[in-house]
């Protein structure tokens, strides 16, 4: 199940089966949890030398997968998603900012969502960091036109008819006419 979760994950992805299917966490702990199931039903038709044999391989799987389920919930995933910005031209294009990061500098993913319901697609615009890196805002410079605005250069996409990206442009940052250098 978790295959077209992660296949859904990359760019062009289906956003509701990646919402759905990609959380291998959450997967892989529910085929633990039927394994253990299976092993305990099971467990009345064993001798007595087995069912002690088990229930030592259980006792500590149970006892380990309680914090670590814990500590998995806390903290897993990352900051969330920051803003949105729908299109000025269509309602069912939105681009969407994500700290990624799990630490105090943020680190943007920046994806454009298009198209609504269990079609609804995503594409990636990249991934940028705050320190030291080239992000400064993300806007729509035009009906069909995306702008990242960094401090040393501009990088621009193009959106086509059925919502994909074309390849970035990057271009270099105009100097402001009244900034001092």
């Amino acid at each position: 199940m978790y295959l077209p979760g992660w296949h859904a994950s990359r760019s062009g992805g289906l956003v509701m089966v990646e919402h759905w299917l990609n959380r291998p966490r959450l997967l892989i702990g529910a085929a633990v949890v039927l394994v253990v199931l299976s092993l305990v039903v099971e467990l009345e038709f064993r001798t007595r030398f087995s069912q002690i044999g088990c229930a030592v391989l259980l006792v500590p799987l149970v006892v380990a997968a309680i914090p670590a389920l814990s500590v998995s919930l806390v903290f897993s995933g990352h900051g969330g998603r920051e803003d949105r910005f729908v299109s000025p031209n269509r309602s069912d294009w939105v681009l969407s900012v994500t700290n990624v990061a799990f630490s105090i500098d943020p680190v943007y993913q920046v994806e454009l969502e298009t198209g609504s319901g269990w079609s609804a697609r995503h594409w990636s615009l990249g991934t940028w960091n705050t320190r030291g890196g080239d992000f400064v805002r993300i806007d729509w410079s035009g009906p069909d036109q995306i702008t990242v605005t960094g401090r040393r250069k501009l990088t621009v996409f193009d959106v086509h008819p059925d919502g994909s990206l074309s390849e970035p442009r990057v271009l270099p940052k105009q100097s402001d006419p009244g900034a001092e250098s």
